[in-house]
């Protein structure tokens, strides 16, 4: 049963943390990447009717881009403990994208008895050495050049990180990726981006849970040969690659996304 005692929409907050809270049945934690928001899992929802899902806007994203001091995916971690702590969930599926990948996998480390199982979209372990620069300097035009930097990094962030196919022929996901970076707070986004610069991998040997890899071919920020790499340090992690697909997947590919998500838990039910 779900904190709202029934199949009614609630948004708290937990500590500053926006956290949409829906349904009923097993807990699905549900954590959006750099630049995304709640609002990134919504064309997967219907597959998840059966289930409790929690979905937060990580501190300095969305609606929780009011925080104080740095963000790590440490604290990320810890504030997505003290949301399942308010949200009364024991035990989740933990779904994430991106960034919020990162987060899971050292959410599934430190909290084995959590995390029931991880979908994992676009993942990452870290990002690689070579893109952490480029990283911290995204981090420094958006705190210099505020919401016109935030524009320029929508429209960068579409031409290089979703496929051709959705460029020319997704109209609705392409604005969906640019309204989700254009709307986060410039500062929030900033903090962010140094926080997923600095992150460290996880121990992957040390996750027991069922895993699910999802990754498109066209995915220059998590390509397939690197989660493929991910998949073989992760005792018997699944692999997809969808095609003509780059990385937002869940909005490029939201059919897609929905039937893998759907199939995965209810084996790990």
């Amino acid at each position: 049963m779900g904190v709202d005692g029934g199949n009614r929409l609630t948004t708290r907050l937990v500590e500053r943390i926006a956290v949409e809270i829906d349904g009923a049945g097993d807990a699905v934690l549900m954590v959006h990447g750099l630049g995304g928001t709640s609002n990134f899992w919504t064309p997967v929802l219907p597959a998840l009717s059966r289930f409790h899902t929690i979905r937060p806007d990580l501190p300095g994203s969305g609606r929780s881009h009011r925080v104080e001091g740095p963000l790590s995916i440490d604290g990320f971690v810890r504030a997505l403990m003290r949301v399942c702590g308010a949200a009364g969930v024991e035990r989740a599926h933990v779904v994430a994208h991106s960034m919020g990948t990162i987060v899971a996998l050292h959410l599934a480390v430190l909290e084995p008895r959590l995390v029931r199982s991880l979908a994992l979209f676009g993942p990452l372990a870290a990002p690689p050495d070579a893109i952490r620069g480029p990283i911290r300097a995204r981090g420094a035009k958006a705190r210099s050049e505020g919401d016109p930097g935030m524009q320029e990094i929508a429209d960068a962030t579409v031409q290089s990180a979703t496929s051709a196919e959705t460029r020319g022929r997704r109209p609705l996901a392409v604005a969906a990726v640019r309204e989700s970076v254009m709307r986060q707070s410039a500062e929030g986004y900033a903090r962010s981006c140094e926080a997923l610069s600095e992150a460290q991998p996880a121990d992957l040997a040390r996750i027991a849970c069922p895993v699910l890899l999802v990754t498109g071919d066209e995915d220059v920020v998590a390509p397939p040969q690197a989660v493929r790499g991910i998949g073989e340090r992760i005792p018997g992690a699944r692999v997809e690659v969808l095609l003509r697909c780059g990385h937002w997947t869940i909005y490029e590919k939201p059919e897609e996304c929905s039937g893998l998500l759907k199939t995965f838990l209810e084996r790990t039910h």
